[in-house]
């Protein structure tokens, strides 16, 4: 047989009966159903490295809206949720999908717009009322329109300042449909204000004249917990491996490596788990 053709019909076999060889992958992995705000700021391509060398175990991310990562829990396609929406978390939880929810981390959500400021809200505090000048100034504002945390978030302001923003979709009010970095290049494009949290704009690149106008709102706080999908009603959870993770992630060297991340020198997520 030419070597070539020995060292093919090798390979066939070695990944036909799962044996594991140096260059090869374990096949030891989680799922772990998280946000775009946690993969666009980097902190997941920071951290999880350092997870998988203390355990030899593998995260791999689905990267989406918290209402869509909520919803592929419950329906048990993966193993960990790493989200922002704490009402959404709790109810899974009580619901059955999830085993228990934990605090990790939190940062804040901040109200980018254009130079120009056509609302005038550059410098407030109030994330309320600055939403009332923008709509009463028709200004274009756009919106994730995602059911993400980010979107949650918006909207609970958006009822707070008495604004019906159904009925103004499809005038000053925009919905993208798509994740922060998506949303962000649209609502520079087009002038417009957005909500976005903290940690995607100091790593978004495009900014383009866009700056923070309004922060500093208690009511823009943004926590993140972890729950582990619950594999007595997903019996292919990898509860092991995934509640490895979360201890690993609520423990000392996950928060410390949390904490540790930054870009240009700006710590972009502050972690509180309890007992740390």
């Amino acid at each position: 047989m030419p070597r070539r053709s020995f060292f093919l019909l090798a390979l066939i076999f070695l990944v036909a009966v799962g044996i594991s060889a140096p260059g090869f992958a374990a096949g030891r992995f989680i799922v772990v159903q998280s946000t775009t705000s946690t993969q666009n700021s980097g902190l997941l391509d920071a951290i999880l490295p350092q997870f998988t060398t203390d355990s030899g175990i593998e995260v791999r991310v689905v990267a989406v809206g918290t209402g869509q990562a909520i919803k592929n829990a419950r329906n048990g396609d993966g193993d960990v949720l790493l989200v922002h929406a704490k009402p959404a978390e709790e109810k899974l939880v009580a619901e059955g999908g999830g085993v228990a929810r934990t605090d990790v981390m939190y940062n804040d959500f901040v109200i980018v717009g254009p130079t120009d400021d056509p609302a005038g809200v550059r410098g407030m505090t109030d994330a309320v009322a600055a939403l009332k000048k923008i709509a009463a100034a028709k200004a274009v504002f756009a919106s994730r329109g995602d059911d993400s945390g980010t979107h949650k978030a918006e909207l609970r302001l958006w009822k707070a300042a008495g604004v019906d923003v159904g009925q103004a979709s499809g005038g000053w009010y925009r919905e993208t449909g798509s994740g922060m970095g998506a949303t962000l290049n649209t609502g520079i494009g087009m002038g417009a204000y957005v909500l976005t949290d903290r940690a995607t704009w100091i790593s978004f690149g495009n900014k383009a004249g866009h700056s923070v106008l309004v922060e500093g709102d208690p009511r823009l706080f943004n926590q993140y917990g972890v729950i582990l999908v619950n594999p007595a009603r997903h019996p292919r959870v990898k509860a092991t491996d995934g509640q490895a993770f979360i201890d690993w992630l609520i423990g000392p060297k996950g928060q410390a490596a949390i904490a540790a991340y930054r870009v240009d020198g700006q710590q972009l997520f502050f972690p509180n788990a309890p007992g740390n």
